[in-house]
This record gives structure tokens, sequence and C-alpha cells, in this order.
């Protein structure tokens, strides 16, 4: 787990680019080679890309017009025709020759670079998932589901297409800049300067654009992240939208999002889109520049100025009383073209490193995110489990902060994706956040039932979700079998304990997958035995296709008490010695809650089971029952005892009874200070 200092000094390397460059570094280790391949590749398609131009201009000088011998750098003149015609045809042959051996290159160069960036993406993003997955469930509470999205997605997309287009056409660019110079140098140097004057006006206007368009492009892939997240939430919330008539409303939520997204963007486009021609104009002028020089060379001889010069003082082949000749002209033209041209797409480059750098930031956010729930360095394994569970003066708070995904959003989010309202969002930024849980401590025996009531935002959700270690606890242990559950493997913690959420969640797929996740190797008599338990058989049996009927997205095509009877289907298949349920039949008929409660005083006759429930006649037989009040236990003992104490819990089965009259006036004011408390923010 990184410390703060680690977080510290990554985000100031993140912030310099640095991420981006470590990333490529560590996920192209194992590729090297593909990387040289395309390396190489590159580099010689540039290379065999200059012959036709020095071609034509010797087949001119030599062929045409006769001015000069015809002769190659490194080609015997053994292997040279004497006659024009052979001439001509040889030159054809080293034209079809260079374009093959190019068209080769080319191929090899964007096959080792595409595999090269497709690995790196691939290992890239399946990390990210895996770190994010590791991460506690404080940093989904504070982190928007689009915005993860679009990190695992369009980010990492961003990464590979910067590898993919940018490094390899940087690495092309060079290759042509340094091989074109290099002939123009030897061919005339005085000319080369010509074209070779608008490299470093380029070089301040691209560095001026850098400095312009990098905040921007920030602010561009934060605006991404909001917009995923909302169009993510209202996906997901269409129903309720529909029920509620606000289509209105969420489409202009939609538009406020689109339109700050439509903004950044733009703002970087009309950075980028002045950027480019101002590029072209001085690679226009110089093109012209090197076209009125070389001109009056060939017509009037070397320029004036030079002739005073003496060759010896400048060295190599100025040559102040040589003509240029025609094909050299067209020479030099050619490559000018090649040379200067080509400098302007130097801008799409600098343009695509901006984008990858900016998204690189947020990958790098996700894959260094400190809030990790570890495994200890040696833990304590079980043997057998007893079901011995301890809460020792525990208290916890909610971890609030900063988006670690990046700047995007500004909002909050619970662990459904949905907004919190602005009294939340900024609690977050609390540096001592009012805790949860205060100072609780009970004892459940192996094999006892305990059930845990209490008013809404009472903590009771929190308290189970310590034992299974999806957040740990600021003070205090949690103990199973007497061991703190931060001494045990997460894996054998979580196999020990089987939990059941207040709001089940199905993954798209079939009944008889959902019911055996996390228990991959079961049988089908293993599932529908498992089924029969939780009451769920029954509606399975009379679907079409049975136990391979796909449920949809998040089992949206089963009722809510469907839903849930597949879900504790899955943690009875899983047999663990103890059992958290956490409002499990809260979405069902008092019908099939009888049937359901039935077959759980079954299962739990031989585990320990911890249950969390509103309905206070679900827990009515537990051996004994917690009573929770503002994060503390207020009341404990069997329902018969509470009843008698005439507190809390006699007020709250009251209520249930129907019994309004007889509450007292104390009671409705606490609930009144309770949901002010709520609404303003506090959790469950």
């Amino acid at each position: 787990m990184a410390t703060a200092s680690d977080r510290d000094d990554a985000s100031s390397f993140a912030s310099d680019g640095g991420s981006m460059w470590r990333l490529y570094g560590e996920y192209g280790r194992g590729n090297l080679s593909l990387a040289g391949v395309g390396t190489v590749m590159a580099v010689l398609s540039r290379v065999v890309g200059l012959l036709p131009a020095l071609l034509l201009g010797l087949a001119i000088d030599a062929i045409l017009l006769a001015d000069r011998p015809y002769a190659l750098p490194l080609v015997p003149d053994a292997w040279i025709p004497e006659n024009a015609p052979g001439q001509v045809w040889f030159t054809v042959g080293l034209l079809v020759a260079a374009t093959a051996v190019g068209a080769i290159a080319s191929y090899l160069q964007n096959y080792g670079w595409n595999r090269f960036a497709q690995n790196i993406q691939h290992a890239l993003r399946v990390d990210a998932y895996e770190s994010m997955q590791a991460l506690d469930r404080s940093f989904f509470d504070r982190t928007r589901t689009g915005e993860l999205l679009a990190v695992l997605n369009n980010d990492v997309n961003q990464l590979e297409s910067f590898l993919t287009d940018g490094v390899s056409s940087t690495l092309r660019l060079l290759a042509l800049v340094l091989g074109v110079g290099a002939i123009m140098l030897v061919l005339n140097p005085v000319l080369a300067l010509a074209a070779l004057v608008a490299v470093p006006v380029l070089g301040a206007f691209t560095v001026a654009f850098v400095r312009r368009v990098q905040p921007k492009y920030a602010t561009m892939r934060a605006s991404v992240g909001s917009l995923n997240a909302r169009l993510e939430n209202n996906v997901g919330g269409i129903e309720v939208i529909k029920t509620e008539h606000a289509e209105a409303y969420e489409a202009d939520r939609v538009r406020e999002a689109s339109r700050e997204y439509y903004d950044a963007n733009w703002d970087a486009i009309r950075t980028r889109i002045t950027f480019f021609p101002g590029l072209s104009v001085i690679s226009g002028l110089s093109f012209a520049l090197t076209f009125v020089v070389g001109a009056f060379w060939v017509l009037n001889g070397p320029p004036a100025v030079l002739a005073a010069v003496p060759e010896t003082a400048l060295g190599v082949r100025l040559g102040v009383a040589d003509a240029v000749t025609p094909g050299e002209f067209v020479t030099f033209m050619l490559y000018t073209q090649q040379f200067v041209w080509p400098l302007a797409q130097f801008g799409q480059i600098v343009n695509s490193y901006q984008r990858a750098k900016a998204s690189s930031e947020r990958v790098y956010g996700v894959l260094t995110a400190d809030d990790v729930t570890t495994d200890p360095d040696d833990p304590v394994p079980f043997d057998g489990v007893d079901g011995r569970v301890e809460y020792d003066d525990v208290t916890f708070a909610y971890p609030r902060g900063p988006d670690l995904v990046g700047d995007g959003g500004g909002e909050a989010a619970d662990s459904d994706g949905d907004d919190r309202d602005d009294a939340v969002a900024d609690a977050t930024e609390s540096v001592d956040p009012e805790p949860v849980l205060r100072d609780v401590s009970f004892n459940v025996a192996p094999g006892e039932t305990v059930g845990i009531v209490g008013p809404t935002g009472s903590g009771k959700s929190t308290l189970v979700k310590l034992l299974v270690r999806l957040y740990d606890p600021d003070d205090g242990e949690v103990r199973v079998d007497d061991v703190d559950v931060r001494d045990r493997s997460l894996a054998d913690l979580r196999r020990a304990v089987g939990y059941v959420a207040q709001e089940p969640f199905l993954f798209y797929g079939t009944i008889r997958e959902n019911i055996a996740y996390g228990t991959f190797d079961a049988t089908d008599a293993d599932v529908e035995a498992a089924a029969r338990r939780a009451a769920a058989h029954e509606f399975v049996a009379n679907l079409p296709d049975g136990y391979d009927s796909v449920v949809g997205e998040r089992g949206v095509r089963l009722s809510g008490g469907q839903r849930q009877r597949v879900a504790l289907a899955r943690t009875i298949l899983k047999d663990p010695a103890i059992l958290v349920l956490d409002e499990a039949t809260s979405h069902v008929d008092t019908e099939t809650e009888a049937i359901i409660q039935r077959s759980l005083a079954e299962l739990a006759t031989d585990r320990t089971t911890i249950a969390i429930a509103h309905r206070l006649s679900t827990v009515k037989t537990a051996d004994q029952i917690l009573v929770l009040e503002g994060g503390r236990i207020v009341e404990a003992g069997t329902h018969d005892a509470l009843v008698a104490e005439d507190g809390l819990y006699a007020n709250l089965w009251r209520v249930q009874a129907g019994d309004i009259d007889d509450l007292p006036a104390s009671f409705f004011e606490a609930a009144i200070e309770r949901r002010a408390a709520i609404e303003g923010g506090e959790d469950d």
C-alpha cells in the first residue's frame, strides 16, 4: 500500500508527464522486441523513401542533360549500364526495389508498433481494473462509476493511441528529418540553411502551443468523466426518471454536463486549429524561401555574397564557383518538401502527446491509489471456523477526501453511483468526519443468532461491512474466532463469512451463473438445492428457460423479491460458517418472507448468524437483539426483555404493530432529529 509520501511523490511525478513514460516503461518492458522491430523498420522505410528524389535528380542531370556522370554512393560503377536506355531501366529497377522494400518495412513497422501498443493497452487496462478492484469501499464512495469507466476505457485507449500514432510518427519524423537534413547538407549546405531556418521558428511555436493546450486537455478529460458519470447514473435510474416524469429535468442535467464537455473540448480545439495553420504558414514560407534561393542559384550561379568567401573558409562543398544543376535543384526541392511539410505534422504529435499525458495522470491515479484493503504479511489461517464474532470498542468514520481519479467532476457519489446532495459533497472536505460507529462492543457466540435493529442512519449496515473488511475500523478490533479480521487473509475471511447485501446485485447472465457466482465449481444439483433453501426454486422453475433464464442488466428482468432470493441462494451455496443478512428479506412479500425465514432458521441452526432488520418480526426469535442509535448500542437483550424495558426497541415495535397513538412525544422528536441528520448526509 502506498504511503502518504508515496502519494505526494506520485502526484508530483504525474503532473509533469512522468507518469506516462513510467507506465510505458513498466508495461513495455516485456514487449521491447516488438518496439525494436517497429523502430528499425520505421528508420528503414524512411531511408529507402529518400531514394526516389535522389534518383530523379541524378537521372535529370546524367541521363537527360548529360551534365554529370551517372554515379551512386555505395553502388559499384561496374553495376551501372553505360548507355542512357540501360541507365533509365536501372533507375526504374532501383525505384521499384525501393518501393517494395519501403512497403515491407512500413508493414513491419506498423505491425511492431501496433502489437506493442495493443499489448500495453491490454496489460494496462487489466492492471488498472485489478488495482481498482483491490481498493476498499471508501474509494468507490467518493468516485463516480462514470469516471472509473472513462479511465478504464477512454484514458487507456488514449495511451494506446499515442503509442500507435504518436511515438511511431515521432520516430518516422526523426528518421526523415535526420536523413533529409544530412543529404541536403551534403548537397548544398547554404541552400540547406534556407530550408532549415524554419526549424527553430517551428520549435518556438510548438512550445507556446504546449503551454496553452496542456491545462485545457486536463480540463477536457475531467469533463469526460463528469459526462460519463451523468449518463451512467441516468441509464441506471431510468425507471425512476420515467415514473417521476423527470425526463425534462434529466435532459437539462445531461445538456449541462454535455455543454461543460463541449466548452472544454472546444477550447482545446480552438487552440489546436489555430496552431496547425500557423505551422503550415511557417512551413510554406520556408519552402518558398528555398525555392527562391535555389532558382536564382540555378539561373545566375552562386549568390554574390558567397563569391568573396574562399571555399576553404566554409569547407566541404560550397564551391562558390559551382552552379546548382537542374537535377540537384529538383532533388533539393523534393527533399525540402519532404523535410518541411512533415514538420507541420509535429503539431499533431504534440496534440496526441498532451491528450495521452492528461489520460496517464488519471490512469496513474487509479494504479497508485492507496485505499487498498491488503492481506497481512503473515496471515493467521483458520483451523476450522467456530464462528465466534467479537466487536471490541469499534469506532469508524467514512474516509473523506478528494476524488483520486482527477479533477473530474466536483460531485461526490455513493456506492451506487447516485449523486449526493451538496451537504454531503461539502462534508467530504471535512478533516475530522463524524464517526458512524462509536465504541461499539458485543460478542456473538458460535451458532448464535443476533439481530441488529435501529432507526435508519444508525450505522447497522456499516457495522456488518466491517466484519467482511469492506472497511476497516479506525479504532478497536473486529475479531473472528479470537483473531482480528485484519490478521486473516481476505480469501479465508470472505469464505468464512457469507454476506447478503440489502440491495442485491445480479450480474448480466443466467440465474444459474448468478447463484454459482463465487462457488464456480458448483454442480447443477448444488445450485438447485441452494435455490430451494432460499425459496427461489419454484419461481425459477416456472420461467421459460428455468435456471438458464437471463436476468438482464443488474437483474432487471426479475422482481426485487426474486433478485433477493437469488442473491440469498448464492450465499447459501457458499455454505459459510458465519451468515450476515443485511435486510435479506426487505424486497419480498410477507408470505415469501415467512417461507424464507423458515429456511433461514434451518440454515442458522449450525452457524453464527447476524441479521439486520427493519421488520422486527424477522429477528423476534434471535438469541439476542442489539439496538443501535447514533452509532452506539443503546439496548441489548431478547425481544421480550426489550419490549418490557419500554425503550427505543419497544417504541419501534409499537410502530410496526400500528400502535402509533401509544408512542411518546419524545420518540417523534428524536425521529425528526434523526431524519434531519440523515438528510444532511450521514451514512447508515
